[in-house]
């Protein structure tokens, strides 16, 4: 497994950046390569991502999410990998999103030497278009989910 991180600074306050990240069939619309999700409910999706000429559909599980600080979530089927968006906010009209991501490199691309680079400039490449699709939307989301989803073990308080 590898770790990719990245950020950007997003012209837009952490609530209105946060529940743009809930918004996960809304994807498709700023990650290159994700081809379609589908939320098949609260914690559960289905996405089907393409990636250096080649196909991949997986499951993932939500694993974590508190409103305005962070969701979390690990493959259940197909390519190996779990990940973590957080939102900070810096002042009133700016906020930090940033992206972890432990990923099988192999999983996503065959056949290309530098597979974890074209990930990695591919996250970066992500949360640009991220930052673009919210700014120019004038700061306003396409939706929101503001449930709690706790990691295993821990309860809200």
């Amino acid at each position: 497994m590898s770790t990719i991180t990245k950020s950007v600074d997003v012209d837009a306050d952490v609530s209105t950046v946060y529940n743009q990240w809930t918004q996960f069939e809304e994807f498709p619309r700023f990650m290159e390569g994700v081809d379609r999700i589908e939320q098949v409910d609260d914690t559960h999706t289905h996405w089907t991502v393409s990636v250096a000429g080649a196909t991949r559909q997986f499951d993932a599980t939500i694993t974590e999410q508190n409103p305005d600080e962070r969701v979390a979530w690990k493959s259940d089927s197909g390519p190996d990998h779990a990940g973590v968006v957080t939102v900070h906010r810096l002042d009133d009209t700016t906020t930090r999103v940033t992206v972890q991501m432990d990923i099988d490199p192999e999983g996503f691309v065959e056949n290309v030497a530098d597979k974890l680079g074209i990930l990695d400039r591919r996250v970066q490449s992500d949360l640009d278009r991220f930052k673009k699709f919210i700014e120019t939307r004038n700061g306003q989301e396409t939706g929101a989910w503001r449930g709690d989803v706790d990691r295993p073990g821990q309860h809200h308080a």
